[in-house]
């Protein structure tokens, strides 16, 4: 039978993350996160519950998360659980469940201080302040210039004036008119 070991954890930083080498050169990073429950007793009391986890990541992602990631942050992290277990001097087994993370995604908003080059910005607000290439950096503000709309053509009456217009004047304004509204669909 198939089995599943799979752990979704949305929380706050609870320490900075720390950063250590295997002996063979792979690096590995510790951290904990916080998560909170909210519930709602019998008698109308709220309650609520913080559990704490401890997370390692290893290899790019252990430099990623030692880069960006600092005690309070918002993260979203997907990976699964592994139990180690080591003898201590005394001679006591000890166990530690960890979450091995395979995917992290910062939810937190930039701050100003933090220097993301991959950074993608919020979009809940304005848009119009950010390049669409993939530096995503604010781009210079724009002005708005006007844009003028185009003017639908509209029939004049004839006035004595135009009345004395040569037939071949007739024409070619008849066919500007023609050419006016097929370039406008009409």
């Amino acid at each position: 039978m198939r089995s599943i070991n799979k752990v979704i954890l949305v929380g706050n930083l609870t320490r900075d993350p720390e950063t250590r080498e295997t002996p063979s050169g792979q690096k590995v990073v510790t951290f904990g996160i916080a998560t909170n429950r909210e519930w709602v007793t019998k008698d109308g009391r709220k309650l609520n519950s913080a559990e704490y986890h401890d997370l390692v990541a290893w290899a790019k992602l252990a430099d990623i998360c030692s880069t960006y990631l600092k005690k309070g942050k918002l993260v979203y992290v997907e990976g699964y659980l592994k139990t180690r277990s080591w003898d201590t001097p005394e001679g006591t087994k000890k166990f530690r469940t960890e979450i091995v993370v395979q995917d992290m995604i910062m939810l937190d908003k930039r701050s100003e201080g933090d220097d993301m080059q991959d950074y993608i910005p919020d979009n809940s607000g304005d848009n119009e302040n950010y390049d669409t290439d993939s530096s995503s950096k604010p781009s210079e503000e724009k002005t708005e210039q006007p844009v003028a709309e185009p003017k639908e053509p509209t029939e004049e009456k004839p006035t004595e004036e135009s009345s004395a217009e040569t037939p071949q004047e007739n024409e070619k304004e008849e066919q500007k008119k023609v050419d006016i509204d097929s370039d406008l669909g009409l």
